[in-house]
């Protein structure tokens, strides 16, 4: 029998969040304006709750999701003739559907969106009265601790000097001990783009656990963490990454956040200055980059996202000695799956006693 879901373990998944959520006084934050983040508003469930999906969900998850409240149904579509027959009763979707799906399910109140990223949205989804909401968070443990073993790689040497020389049975140190040649992250400055899921969390552990400053941006009306040193509207970008060592893009992907990381970006960092990609390929340019790498106008890139997934073999990015990359597998854990499942039981809890969502995504803005 599976196990019964438990709150506690969803509400563990989230400590991240609520300790963003400790708002401090910063005379030196800059005004945030924006509009409040979207709430559901959708009346308690009525009886059976049919639950429609296309996604891998296996029989004890879909256990705990019935456990979640009563009388839920949950429809496990093997292939796509019988989710078309399905999503006609559906009053919830976990997926991604697409116009199509939409004029096929009259009865469809709520989409649970089984990723985070939300740049597939279609218009028809946009503009409906359907509730959407997303998996921000639940990816971002696994997420960060890539970001750091990546930049990790890159500030120790490991991947730039230590495994090309161990693939060839060699190891000899490089440098001395005074060179720059080894890096340490303690009182460096942080800069991240984005402080959602993977942003917030990626600027904890990276304070707590290796001592550096962190600065920030977001479009969202957030409260500054207290392991934030600044935290500001995307207005500050610009004049942001000229100070920071390390440059973390962690933003959504929307048509202002799309190729921000350009030329222009690059070179305006310092020629000593890291980038990480954790959140959308497309947020950064790279050819740009490539060029950035090999003029040293910065001094390397770590990457779990890239424009195109994966990098054609001719691509130059495999050329470069100063890149770390891997292929957008840094959310993958059995833990991963474990939160993914207790925010859908939640999701299904709140609804059908009519209470918010967690993670409502707010479809205009594409987040």
């Amino acid at each position: 029998m599976p196990e019964p879901f438990s709150r506690r373990l969803f509400l563990a998944a989230g400590v991240a969040a609520a300790e963003a959520a400790q708002a401090q006084d910063s005379p030196q934050r800059a005004p945030v304006v924006q509009q409040p983040y979207p709430q559901s508003n959708l009346p308690a469930a009525t009886n059976p709750i049919r639950i429609v999906t296309d996604r891998d969900i296996d029989p004890n998850e879909v256990a705990l999701l019935k456990a979640a409240a009563p009388n839920v149904e949950v429809f496990v579509c093997s292939n796509q003739d019988e989710y078309l027959d399905r999503v006609r009763d559906a009053e919830v979707i976990i997926g991604e559907p697409h116009e199509d799906i939409l004029r096929r399910a009259p009865k469809l109140k709520w989409v649970q969106v089984s990723g985070a990223g939300m740049e597939w949205m279609d218009q028809a989804l946009r503009n409906s009265p359907v509730v959407v909401t997303n998996c921000a968070r639940t990816f971002a443990p696994g997420i960060t601790e890539t970001g750091m073993g990546l930049l990790l790689c890159l500030t120790r040497g490991i991947s730039t000097y230590y495994m090309p020389q161990f693939y060839k049975h060699q190891l000899r140190p490089i440098g001395t001990p005074r060179s720059p040649d080894h890096i340490e992250l303690a009182g460096k400055t942080m800069a991240i783009v984005g402080m959602g899921g993977i942003g917030s969390t990626m600027a904890r552990r990276a304070h707590y656990g290796f001592d550096m400053r962190i600065i920030a941006t977001d479009a969202k009306p957030l409260p500054r963490p207290e392991y934030v040193a600044e935290l500001r509207t995307p207005a500050w970008f610009p004049e942001m990454i000229q100070q920071a060592d390390v440059v973390v893009s962690a933003a959504p992907l929307t048509a202002l956040t799309e190729r921000m990381f350009n030329e222009a970006a690059f070179r305006s960092m310092k020629p000593e200055a890291f980038y990480i990609a954790l959140s959308r390929g497309k947020l950064f340019d790279d050819m740009a980059l490539v060029r950035a790498l090999r003029e040293k106008w910065i001094r390397g890139a770590g990457l779990d996202v890239f424009p195109i997934e994966p990098p054609p073999p001719d691509h130059p990015i495999y050329d470069l000695p100063n890149v770390v990359m891997t292929p957008h597998t840094s959310g993958w854990s059995p833990d991963r799956e474990t939160r993914l499942i207790a925010l859908y039981a939640e999701n299904i809890r709140r609804y059908s006693v009519g209470e918010p969502l967690v993670n409502v995504v707010d479809k205009q803005r594409g987040y």
